[in-house]
């Protein structure tokens, strides 16, 4: 039997990282992933490479250069005639980037010498000196074990994914048609984006959304410009409604709901994707074999440091506390392979960013205006609208804005928040400086190329200081 001083279970972000981490560190390490390619062989990556993140951006992609033909070519002086939609190569594309990914990982793992084992990850017992794991057909042992096995998509009781009509994030990425009525549940990252998808591609697209507000978890302000835009783009979103039965036939889908006034109605759709959140994965890694806690949601129960409540076995990713975010796992998976080295890792949670990537983009880090103002901190705002930026009116895309937030005695940037072209990439700019605890005038007295996008971050830090030079 095969021993490793390292086995990761799951090759998504959280897992695969942290496979190279520990080989970087000098650890033998073994890494097992059962998801399939459509022949049937290994494609790590999880959700994120497979269905989710990288799949997803790539059609976001397809979609706005074909919108673009349609709508906004011409005020560039480029005319477009016969434009025609192959959905079936747009598709296809989406599968080669995603298959360059799971190549780009496993080449990864042969390079940092990481034994990978195709196949279901799971515990047998405990053994000496650590534990034996099911790898596939295989059993080895291994000291650590670390347990990146992620999420599923939350079904909506009574609807049950089919992936034909009813869709979850998996099915909606395949959809072999464009249907000329999308019905979605759920305004969150996945329905936003996926729903921007196959507006672009000319479908009607109804977002039915239990919350009253839009986008709680984001910055009001900011919330309310993006649904601005969303709602010129003519993606239909109806907040505060009770869905009520779900019947699926070959024809489609009908959706009983009722609006935030009471009042009944019924969504007929071709196909209706479900986003309404996920749950940890730990259907099949046997947890109970060697008493494994989980906690009250389903997710693998761990400390600050990612700790399970088994000696030498940690957590990392979806499966446990936190956001649900590829780059969080990640961030995790470094920090366990190096704590099993004595060394310190380190997760910063308070400046983990968050990104949806429609059109407008969508990105924020740190605290939001309404979250200030819950806790009774003093603080002041800033705002530049990049309706004032010439890099913003040169691309031709001048929605939205970028928001400061700065403590009202220390001006320590305390979150910042946007809405607009490309703004996915900037936030990183307000990562490095909340990481450094920096403050707005940090920002503002820092040169910022011209023209450039970049140029709102500094002028909404001026702001913050009444002080901006171009609005």
């Amino acid at each position: 039997m095969k021993s490793f001083d390292v086995i990761v279970i799951g090759g998504g972000p959280g897992g695969y990282i942290a496979a190279i981490r520990a080989a970087q560190l000098g650890f033998n390490t073994a890494c097992i992933d059962e998801w399939k390619n459509d022949k049937g062989g290994p494609a790590p990556g999880g959700t994120c490479t497979n269905v989710g993140c990288i799949p997803s951006k790539a059609l976001l992609q397809s979609s706005e250069h074909y919108e673009h033909a349609g709508k906004h070519f011409a005020e560039h002086g480029i005319e477009v005639k016969g434009l025609g939609l192959d959905l079936g190569k747009m598709l296809a594309r989406k599968n080669t980037v995603v298959k360059q990914n799971n190549d780009g990982i496993l080449f990864l793992f042969k390079k940092n010498k990481v034994t990978f084992f195709h196949g279901r990850g799971s515990f047998v017992k405990a053994a000496e000196g650590g534990y034996e794991i099911k790898a596939g057909e295989e059993s080895i042992t291994g000291k650590h074990i670390i347990l990146a096995t992620g999420s599923n998509a939350r079904a909506l009781p009574g609807a049950p994914f089919d992936e034909e009509t009813i869709l979850s994030n998996d099915g909606a990425l395949r959809i072999q048609g464009v249907p000329k009525k999308l019905a979605l549940i759920g305004s969150g990252v996945i329905g936003l984006e996926m729903g921007s998808v196959w507006r672009r591609l000319g479908a009607e697209v109804t977002v039915l959304e239990a919350l009253p507000t839009f986008l709680g978890a984001v910055d009001e302000q900011i919330a309310k410009e993006a649904k601005k835009a969303f709602d010129k783009q003519g993606l239909k979103i109806e907040l505060g409604v009770k869905v009520g039965e779900i019947k699926s036939g070959k024809k489609g889908v009908s959706i009983a709901w009722t609006n935030a006034k009471g009042e009944a109605q019924t969504l007929d759709a071709d196909k209706l994707i479900i986003s309404i959140g996920r749950v940890p994965n730990t259907i099949g890694l046997n947890a109970e074999a060697v008493g494994l806690k989980l906690d009250e949601r389903g997710a693998i129960a761990v400390d600050a440091e990612c700790k399970t409540s088994l000696p030498n076995v940690w957590a990392v990713g979806d499966v446990v506390r936190g956001p649900m975010l590829a780059h969080k796992a990640e961030e995790e998976g470094v920090a366990v392979a190096e704590r099993i080295a004595g060394q310190h890792g380190h997760v910063n949670f308070n400046t983990i960013p968050w990104v949806i990537y429609t059109s407008p983009e969508i990105a924020w880090v740190g605290q939001t205006e309404q979250q200030l103002k819950a806790a009774g901190v003093k603080y002041k705002a800033g705002t530049f609208p990049f309706m004032a930026n010439g890099r913003a009116r040169a691309l031709g895309d001048t929605t939205g804005m970028v928001k400061f937030l700065a403590d009202a005695t220390t001006d320590e940037i305390l979150g910042v928040h946007m809405v607009g072209p490309q703004v996915s990439e900037l936030i990183s700019e307000a990562v490095v400086a909340m990481e450094f605890k920096a403050s707005s005038e940090d920002i503002a007295r820092i040169c910022h190329a011209h023209p450039s996008l970049s140029e709102a971050t500094k002028e909404a830090a001026l702001a913050v200081d009444k002080r901006t030079l171009n609005f």
